[in-house]
């Protein structure tokens, strides 16, 4: 009983555990949950702030304590995270801001790049830099807006697209990887993590090759600055493009959504660009990329067994039990709480509001919203923008481009095969 208690108290699952009170004051009280206020000025703003900030202090305190880590300096930490994530979020909101579509994630990266590389970060300020901790739990919340009724609008064409541009863009990115002198391991993270869901799959690679790979963290860094421009550059080239290729609007949404749910490698980042090109284009992009993180747990297995079968000194033998253990548990999680706000929408238990939208599902959206912005504050501050260009990592920048510029081109061709063409046909 002790170790299976100990199991639970990895990141993964205290990150499920973090979430789940999020989502259930989402579910019973969304009236009474504060929104992130566009503007600093006034007394009802500024309550709203603290509010905010004491839910996310005491969801990282609880976390810290489940997971055995320092509690000394997080409020100070915290407090300077949560003002410049509160920062980007007041700037996203800005009308002029919005218009050009410029989200919340970009400014947090943002803020976070200038304070660490015009700056420092000093140590007060890095307990409370917990990246992967608040992604997992924007992640969680994320799936109580994704309804099973829009899943299944999906169907086997976004399981089929997902599958093929997993498969084809890892073996390429590999091959490529290889050619141009990036080692096995180094090169099997960074395919692992363009071809499934970035920063996630990416360290799931790195455990399953057995290794103690220096190239992890810059390869995580890489991925999570690439995905920045791409968060406005697939909807730029969809809305160009599309159109002169398909006529019924609806059809076009489908394809955007499938194309940048196919591309982007982060789960938030995919949320935030497909959000974008509008609520079906959204839909479909996060139902690919929720199908794609299914695959996490797929990968790591046939990289054992490849490993394994070359002799690789400290490979895993291949195994169900690796396939558990390598699955990141908190996109159960994801798919728990989407089972969940599922049946609650269809049992009629949430009603729409005026404007027939569920509160319920905006207030999880919200939750989500904030931790991924607190997310990218914490990536921007972890990151040197030197080491990305460093002559030592050419070869692996040069791979990840080339790669990432394929994945575009191919997840295109099969987004339009699946959802421009056979799709309506069967429809």
């Amino acid at each position: 009983m002790k170790n299976f208690i100990e199991k639970l108290r990895v990141e993964d699952w205290v990150t499920v555990w973090c979430a789940i009170p999020l989502l259930i004051l989402a579910a019973t009280v969304p009236e009474n949950i504060p929104k992130v206020p566009s503007t600093l000025v006034g007394e009802v703003a500024w309550y709203g702030i603290l509010q905010l900030f004491v839910v996310v202090l005491v969801i990282l305190y609880a976390g810290m304590v489940m997971l055995r880590r320092p509690l000394k300096g997080l409020l100070p930490s915290l407090v300077f995270v949560f003002a410049v994530s509160l920062l980007a979020q007041v700037v996203a909101s800005i009308p002029m801001v919005k218009y050009y579509g410029f989200e919340t994630v970009f400014f947090s990266v943002l803020f976070g790049l200038i304070v660490r590389n015009a700056w420092h970060v000093p140590d007060w300020m890095k307990p409370a830099i917990q990246g992967e901790f608040f992604i997992k739990i924007g992640v969680v919340c994320l799936g109580a807006t994704i309804f099973i009724d829009d899943v299944m609008k999906s169907g086997v064409f976004g399981l089929f697209q997902a599958c093929m541009v997993v498969a084809i863009v890892w073996f390429f990115t590999y091959w490529y990887s290889r050619r141009s002198g990036v080692d096995r391991a180094s090169a099997m993270i960074l395919s692992s993590g363009m071809s499934i869901c970035g920063v996630s799959a990416a360290i799931t690679a790195a455990r399953a090759t057995g290794s103690d790979n220096s190239k992890l963290p810059y390869i995580v860094s890489l991925i999570l600055i690439i995905v920045v421009p791409m968060i406005y550059l697939m909807p730029w080239l969809a809305g160009t493009i599309l159109p002169l290729l398909f006529d019924d609007p609806n059809v076009v949404a489908e394809v955007t959504g499938a194309w940048i749910g196919g591309t982007i490698d982060t789960t938030s980042g995919v949320a935030a660009s497909s959000m974008i090109s509008g609520e079906i284009a959204n839909t479909h992009a996060m139902i690919i990329k929720g199908t794609q993180n299914v695959l996490i747990g797929v990968v790591p297995f046939f990289i054992a067994l490849y490993l394994s079968t070359c002799g690789e000194k400290g490979a895993q033998k291949p195994s169900l039990g690796i396939v558990w253990e390598k699955f990141p548990k908190f996109i159960i999680g994801f798919v728990v709480e989407s089972l969940v706000f599922s049946l609650l929408k269809n049992g009629q238990y949430f009603e729409p509001n005026e404007s027939g939208k569920l509160l319920e599902k905006g207030v999880a959206k919200m939750f989500s919203t904030l931790f991924f912005s607190l997310a990218f504050v914490c990536i921007g501050l972890d990151t040197r923008l030197k080491e990305i260009i460093s002559k030592e990592n050419r070869n692996l920048l040069k791979s990840f481009l080339v790669g990432q510029t394929f994945n575009i081109v191919i997840t295109f061709i099969i987004a339009c095969i699946m959802f421009g063409i056979l799709k309506p046909m069967w429809a």
